[in-house]
């Protein structure tokens, strides 16, 4: 870690006058289905432009606006969309059931857009013979972003419905649905606690979202985390990270049933897309030597864990290694080397157990030519692994649409897993300690997310959609980075200097009050 509301209504003149002088004032129609046994008119192409209720949908409104749903232009790959907007505030459905399904999983697909603003914008599978399922819709520019759902369909019947419940002027745009045999979820549901150990040494305490104190990683793994990820540093100055530190807290993730992810970063201090410094006993080895060096301590490392019983389930070969790691020898201008060193590492992760997952870290998620060039060349080199795995921080490193485009490509590209191994968000911009936050602006801000327990809630729930939505299975999950590291005295960004202070806190999982807060619970929606 370190490193539209534009779009607008292009409705035709005739269609506002229309809307304003009669539509909206017309009779609520009684709720009716239009059954079929498959979903019909997914494109919403067989209308034309204005029609409220499009052939093969039904619509419904609360409110008495059923005006307020309507095709019109500009659709993501055909003439036209789907559209939910009012000059005043709406509630309205749009909806089809299906009748005749065999009974089994099915998952909904659909390609969205949103301004934000919203009570709810969702799409839902309800009356289905089983509980509701629910999608938000993510906020976005001008970009579309493909979001799924799944449900299990129990006596043939199904409703796939489109709702907002919306302030005056909030939109939505919905086109290229699919319904279809299959289920969508994330494998891991994780959270960074490399700062955990020092954290509570120091005094850091945890409590729950009713406020009794509580075993953090408890705390976690009950909203629903169900990987805990620990980085490792060789020699540090505080001694935290280190091969002692990370082998105690593995043992809590493990005890609570949680799987274990390491993550080397071959340095005493941390490793980033501008700092791979090698760790201070590596200093003056030779490329053949280092790769002696990064073997052993691999090797040491996870092999203390098998022996505790705590096998790491996944490891990571470098943190955000972008630019290569162990500098100089190790950087992407030598990949001839880069590559023996990244081979040495899984070759000392395998040797421990062969079942353990290899991932490769880069930073920059929505760079899709910065993931094409590294991966080809680690391609071309015959480095061996399993999931690519990507930090993704929106206020650095671009849109939701840009994430997914990487992650659709590079899934392909490379038939590996993908995941999002780092992403936070603020909860709110004020320091609790005398250190300046990184992320402490309203212009720092990602747009349509406030810095709130509901943005920071809207921002992990829209990343997880967007992972979910990997096409074929291939997106694995999304980690919060260090949800625990609160703000207290000395664990601070230093780890040789204990008065650094710590400028997360504001991302953490759990508030200044010290209770976990709502962003938690989306660990257990997927």
């Amino acid at each position: 870690m370190r490193t539209i509301r534009s779009r607008s209504r292009l409705r035709s003149a005739a269609l506002a006058i229309a809307l304003g002088a009669g539509l909206l004032l017309a009779p609520l129609p009684a709720r009716q289905a239009v059954a079929a046994s498959t979903l019909t008119n997914t494109g919403f192409e067989a209308d034309g432009t204005g029609t409220a209720t499009p052939a093969g949908w039904s619509t419904y409104s609360a409110t008495g606006q059923n005006s307020a749903s309507f095709t019109e232009a500009g659709g993501r790959s055909g003439g036209h969309r789907l559209s939910h907007w009012s000059p005043s505030a709406y509630k309205v459905e749009t909806y089809q059931y299906l009748s005749g399904l065999a009974d089994g999983t099915y998952t909904l697909s659909a390609w969205v857009r949103s301004g934000g603003g919203q009570n709810a914008a969702y799409l839902a599978l309800r009356n289905c013979g089983s509980a509701e399922q629910r999608t938000d819709l993510p906020v976005t520019t001008s970009a579309w972003i493909r979001i799924v759902t799944s449900v299990k369909v129990v006596g043939g019947g199904c409703t796939i419905s489109i709702n907002s419940d919306a302030d005056a002027g909030n939109w939505i745009n919905i086109d290229d649905l699919s319904f279809t045999a299959g289920s969508t979820g994330l494998a891991v549901k994780g959270v960074d606690l490399s700062a955990l150990k020092k954290s509570e040494d120091l005094g850091g305490t945890y409590k729950n979202a009713s406020g009794a104190t509580g075993d953090p990683v408890a705390l976690l793994k009950n909203a629903g985390a169900d990987y805990g990820r620990l980085k490792v540093w060789v020699n540090p100055a505080d001694g935290y990270n280190n091969k002692a530190r990370v082998l105690a807290t593995a043992q809590r993730i493990k005890a609570r049933g949680m799987k274990l992810l390491v993550d080397f970063h071959y340095s005493d201090t941390w490793a980033d897309p501008g700092a791979q410094t090698k760790p201070a006993a590596w200093a003056g080895h030779s490329y053949t030597q280092l790769k002696t060096d990064v073997y052993h301590h691999t090797y040491d490392v996870l092999n203390s864990l098998k022996a505790q019983g705590t096998t790491a389930d996944m490891v990571q070969i470098g943190n955000e290694i972008n630019t290569g790691m162990l500098w100089p020898e190790g950087s992407t201008g030598n990949w001839t080397q880069l590559a023996g060193l990244l081979n040495s590492g899984i070759s000392a992760a395998k040797a421990v157990s062969s079942s353990t997952q290899i991932a490769l870290h880069l930073a920059n998620g929505g760079d899709n030519a910065l993931y094409r060039n590294w991966f080809d060349n680690a391609k071309a080199q015959g480095v061996s692994y399993d999931v690519i795995a990507l930090s993704f921080y929106g206020y650095w490193h671009g849109a939701l649409s840009s994430l997914q485009a990487n992650l659709d490509d590079i899934s392909a590209r490379y038939g590996k897993k993908v995941m999002v191994v780092e992403t936070a968000y603020p909860f709110r911009l004020d320091s609790k300690d005398a250190h300046e936050n990184i992320i402490d602006l309203p212009s720092e801000l990602v747009s349509g997310y406030p810095a709130s327990p509901a943005g920071q809630s809207a921002w992990l729930r829209d990343v997880m959609n967007v992972v979910e939505a990997v096409p074929g299975g291939r997106g694995l999950g999304v980690v919060y980075w260090e949800p625990a590291w609160t703000a207290v005295t000395g664990n601070g960004w230093d780890p040789a200097d204990p008065s650094s202070g710590n400028g997360w806190e504001n991302q953490a999982l759990f508030g200044y009050d010290n209770r976990l807060l709502p962003a938690a619970g989306w660990f257990g929606h997927r």
